[in-house]
């Protein structure tokens, strides 16, 4: 009982960046602009977040940098998608070259100029890491431990997720801009400001995005900075999309999920089966794969993909 609710705990933990990265992502794509560029815009944000809280010791002015840094990146995508019509699927492999790379250079740049060699985050923000115990809600047997006792990052990752299906699913400017992702054109012709609207929520995902990737460079490697934090989650958030069938809510099962699959060489019992960890490290992109494959199939009008997901909107040909 107790490997099975730390297994439980563990997969809500490795789940977390893949939360962000989903609603980021989901963000995008309600507004028409499938942004391949996921995982770029999480790296920045790990760059960003880690290196603010390493000057800073303060875990707020961390995560306002990981959200501004991942909005720079989606901002660069929007300008070049929106404004000069580039191809979606190209900007964003691009945006996840780049944000990848401009992490790592910083990053490394940062850590040849350290004193020591290495960079670790102080005990100072160290500490505000650290889970959040709620009195006596975090006494409850099995209860506390699974739902109260978690770091800042999970709480917000669920706030996010709950905010963002409210604003899209039970507010005006969220319906205008699920119109917008369904038909532009009508949405334009409608009076909606369609520019306006895919700007805000193509930065807004990318922001959310990048306090994913925080996550990754923060509390996943331990306090340390190391190059790559992001490890491929970016790309499992964009087959997440699809599993979450693009509601912000959905997501947040499908994020442990797939958070449970990351950690399940750990806690997988060696004694029935030998397995090669190299097996357990693609069975996270190997479900993703499924995933792609059996949604492909299975078409349903309710939980699909915008219908002008991927397609770049010109006003004078509506």
């Amino acid at each position: 009982m107790n490997i099975f609710l730390n297994f439980l705990i563990a997969s809500v933990l490795a789940g977390t960046p893949l939360l962000f990265g989903t609603i980021g992502e989901i963000m995008n794509e309600k507004a028409g602009h499938l942004n391949l560029g996921v995982e770029g815009m999480m790296a920045m944000g790990a760059c960003a977040g880690f290196m603010a809280g390493f000057m800073s010791n303060n875990l707020l002015i961390a995560l306002l940098a990981a959200f501004a840094a991942g909005m720079i990146g989606a901002l660069i995508y929007a300008i070049l998608t929106i404004t000069f019509m580039a191809d979606q699927n190209v900007t964003g492999l691009t945006l996840t070259i780049f944000g990848v790379g401009i992490s790592n250079f910083f990053g490394e740049y940062m850590l040849v100029h350290s004193e020591t060699n290495s960079l670790k985050l102080p005990e100072q923000i160290t500490a505000q890491l650290s889970n959040i115990n709620i009195p006596f809600l975090t006494d409850i047997p099995v209860i506390g431990p699974l739902l109260f006792n978690y770091n800042a990052f999970v709480y917000l990752g669920i706030l996010t997720a709950i905010l963002c299906g409210i604003y899209l699913n039970h507010t005006k400017l969220g319906l205008n801009v699920r119109a917008i992702g369904e038909n532009p054109g009508a949405a334009d012709a409608a009076g909606i400001k369609v520019t306006k609207l895919k700007y805000f929520n193509v930065m807004l995902g990318g922001g959310i995005c990048g306090i994913g990737g925080a996550y990754c460079s923060m509390i996943i490697n331990g306090g340390v900075w190391m190059s790559n934090s992001v490890n491929g989650m970016g790309w499992i958030a964009v087959a997440l999309v699809i599993f979450a069938s693009w509601s912000p809510t959905k997501a947040i099962f499908g994020s442990f999920v797939f958070g449970g699959f990351n950690i399940l060489k750990y806690y997988f019992p060696k004694s029935i089966i030998t397995i090669p960890n190299a097996f357990y490290d693609m069975l996270p992109f190997i479900i993703t794969a499924l995933v792609l494959v059996i949604t492909s199939i299975r078409k349903s009008k309710e939980n699909s993909q915008p219908a002008s997901c991927g397609v770049n909107y010109f006003r004078e040909e509506r």
